[in-house]
């Protein structure tokens, strides 16, 4: 029997079936018949969340200690879920006001916030946060009630788990030594518990429908995670031709660690700079291990989610300190703060907006909250010292903005060696290229700038008018399109012709077609998901791109 999925993380596993049952939630949202003591309700409720903390806390340290930043760093996000005052509120409201037990209280202050989430259609990434507030809630409410699970962290060899559903807190204690893989029914290739499988290396398919109930215990499986196929009970023939393709991805898989750490140059001796996109300082740790030339975007938005105040200047110094002194002497690229559009920060209290993507948003959100925009810039000024920083603004689409920009770091920099703090005497200033209109006069704007960086992502769904989240126009969303291929050789042409490098750090730097024709392009950085990084030099160095002569786009 063939079962097909969602390809969430690459690789074969051929193994047996665990089939994994997560208990019915003890806590139904609905308020409870007769009297209860609501101080003895929340005590309850209040020491299931601190002994909650108290594992989540040890997980983290446990992934940090074996490497796993990924995890480490999901799982803290988890703790901010558990501590965010709107929901532990709203949970005690419950309990006193509708006299609900704590359980049930819980349950159902969860639920509100799980389905704001879940109802984001236009954005699977926050529509996917909704599995992780739903997993932190099931959490309190199995210490409330007692319920057990599973066991996932003692199971035998060559193990594959099949479920209808694996969190983030499942995926964290699996017996890793012993576990090569994962099916499940529900979830998709954004999901936490597809990017631990990444970060684990564990083979996953995610997403296959009603796969769990056709899978018996013990029974034989085929796990494809790059293709999402899942063969129940293989023929002989079926088994023999995947251990071929088994032995043929780990040698590969060996090849590219090996090809990691060589520096990345064409055949006609062009040296071209790998960078990796981070959203966290437990990420550096990744983008090392792929062999890195520089981080080329640290988006910094995702150190103020998931949490329910600011980060202030000490908290945002030491993790810009810690990520600039792990790079050495290698390039960390700041994106200054990118909120708005997609990216919704409740506790800041901004206005909602008829069309985010097109409103306050990255730059000019910063200019509007000056005091937040000063908290960043002097942490990353006072961090410089420590390393090789660059830092980055988005959203820019004048000159008079870059101008403005640069201003606020200067009086930032006067501010600081008034106070006796020291920076870095040389920081190299540059921008996004992400809205048209910059791109369309990169010319002029790369005369007050030391470096590009293309977005595809938003490049993209700004010239074609077509919201990259939105399934309804999915199919017009195309960075290949003639006028989104211009843009990017126009921008490339402009910075090189200003002696600056150009850069591109979208989803698009990483496209295995994409590569030979911005190699073409004179693209000079290509920056990427860490992971994407040891294949994509295989392609520079040994694939068909090199067989092509520059100038030779028809853009």
């Amino acid at each position: 029997m063939t079962l097909t999925g969602i390809p969430a993380s690459p690789g074969i596993a051929i193994g047996t079936a665990f089939l994994f049952y997560d208990e019915t939630e003890a806590g139904t949202g609905n308020k409870t018949i007769g009297s209860i003591d609501p101080y003895a309700e929340i005590n309850k409720l209040e020491e299931a969340m601190r002994t909650v903390e108290r594992e989540l806390t040890g997980f983290v340290e446990k992934s940090k200690n074996v490497g796993d930043a990924a995890q480490a760093d999901i799982l803290n996000s988890h703790i901010y879920i558990l501590r965010d005052p709107e929901i532990v509120s709203e949970a005690k409201r419950f309990i006193t006001e509708e006299k609900m037990r704590a359980e049930d209280a819980y349950t159902a202050a969860i639920r509100e916030t799980a389905e704001i989430f879940a109802g984001m259609d236009d954005d699977p990434y926050l529509q996917e946060r909704a599995k992780d507030i739903e997993d932190v809630g099931n959490r309190v409410t199995r210490k409330l009630t007692g319920v057990q699970t599973q066991d996932l962290s003692n199971l035998p060899p060559n193990t594959i788990v099949v479920a209808r559903e694996l969190k983030p807190s499942d995926t964290a204690t699996l017996d890793r030594n012993h576990v090569i893989g994962f099916a499940t029914d529900t979830g998709g290739a954004t999901s936490h518990t597809a990017i631990l499988a990444k970060a684990a290396g564990l083979v996953a398919v995610v997403g296959a429908g009603d796969m769990s109930p056709q899978i018996k215990n013990g029974e034989m499986l085929i796990l494809d995670g790059t293709y999402g196929i899942i063969i129940v009970n293989p023929d002989s023939a079926t088994l023999g031709s995947y251990k071929e393709k088994q032995t043929a991805h780990l040698d590969r898989t060996e090849y590219l660690k090996k090809l990691a750490q060589l520096p990345c140059v064409t055949s006609s001796g062009k040296r071209i700079i790998l960078a990796a996109n981070i959203g966290s300082e437990q990420e550096v740790e990744e983008a090392a291990k792929n062999g890195a030339d520089a981080i080329g975007l640290f988006r910094t938005e995702f150190l103020y989610l998931d949490r329910d105040s600011a980060p202030d200047e000490e908290e945002q110094f030491l993790i810009y300190k810690f990520v600039l002194e792990r790079m050495g002497n290698k390039p960390v690229i700041v994106r200054t703060l990118d909120i708005g559009g997609d990216k919704e920060i409740p506790y800041l209290g901004l206005p909602r907006e008829e069309n985010p993507f097109l409103g306050a948003r990255a730059l000019r959100l910063c200019f509007m909250y000056p005091e937040i925009f000063r908290t960043q810039i002097r942490a990353l000024l006072r961090a410089s010292v420590f390393g090789t920083l660059e830092i980055m603004f988005p959203m820019v689409q004048s000159v008079e903005e870059i101008e403005e920009a640069k201003k606020f770091l200067g009086d930032c920099k006067h501010e600081l060696a008034a106070e006796g703090k020291g920076f870095a005497k040389e920081i190299r200033v540059g921008i996004m290229i992400e809205i048209p209109a910059a791109a369309i006069i990169s010319d002029e704007l790369a005369r007050h700038c030391d470096f590009f960086s293309i977005g595809t992502n938003d490049l993209t769904q700004y010239t074609l008018a077509a919201d990259r989240g939105n399934k309804a126009v999915a199919k017009l969303y195309n960075p290949f399109h003639p006028a989104v291929l211009k843009l990017i050789k126009t921008t490339i042409d402009s910075a090189h012709k200003h002696g600056i490098p150009c850069g591109m750090c979208g989803e698009f730097a990483g496209n295995p077609e994409a590569i030979p024709l911005l190699l073409e392009y004179g693209l000079d950085e290509f920056s990427m998901s860490a992971a994407l990084i040891p294949a994509t030099k295989d392609i520079i160095m040994n694939g068909e791109c090199q067989k092509k002569e520059p100038g030779n786009s028809s853009v």
